[in-house]
């Protein structure tokens, strides 16, 4: 499973308020249309800069705050193809998980704002093409891998009838 966008960086203890804030997320369940308020309370512009398949890359603690599954869903919906950060508020991390949403928890000091990635979530590394270097990442086990690239633990749910993990 690879992925290659372009990072939009954001900064440590980024919680799920930040990533769509309340005064959105209890106004519609359409996912769309909440996607154009992603992370715009740190970043007024962002949802205009986002082209499909790009990144959040963040510090430490991504995702604090509320386990409502609205914040990985709104991210989904603005076509980010993951989020790289130090560290997941391990909540957070499931939600992406069920949800669909690729996690790479790495160094993300050696990523800047604009640089164009490649990730390989297989092999565990991330590319960045921008400075030509790779960056080792903690590999996701094998049972994450499948139900990500069934497109969630719903989804996986649909295929199979069943919890499949074979």
């Amino acid at each position: 499973m690879s992925l290659r966008g372009y990072s939009h960086k954001f900064g440590d203890d980024v919680n799920t308020d930040y990533i769509i804030s309340g005064r959105h997320k209890f106004k519609t369940l359409d996912m769309k249309e909440l996607a154009k308020h992603v992370m715009e309370d740190l970043d007024p512009d962002f949802y205009s800069k986002v082209a499909s398949g790009d990144f959040i890359v963040a510090g430490r603690n991504f995702g604090c705050g509320s386990s409502r599954e609205q914040a990985p869903l709104a991210i989904i919906n603005a076509d980010i193809s993951a989020v790289l950060a130090k560290s997941f508020a391990r909540i957070f991390y499931r939600n992406c998980i069920n949800t669909g949403l690729p996690l790479v928890e790495c160094n993300t000091d050696l990523i800047d704002a604009g640089d164009e990635l490649d990730i390989d979530l297989e092999a565990g590394v991330v590319r960045n093409l921008t400075k030509n270097i790779d960056i080792p990442t903690t590999p996701l086990p094998a049972v994450m891998l499948k139900i990500l690239s069934e497109g969630g633990l719903v989804e996986h749910f649909r295929k199979y009838g069943t919890f499949n993990f074979d």
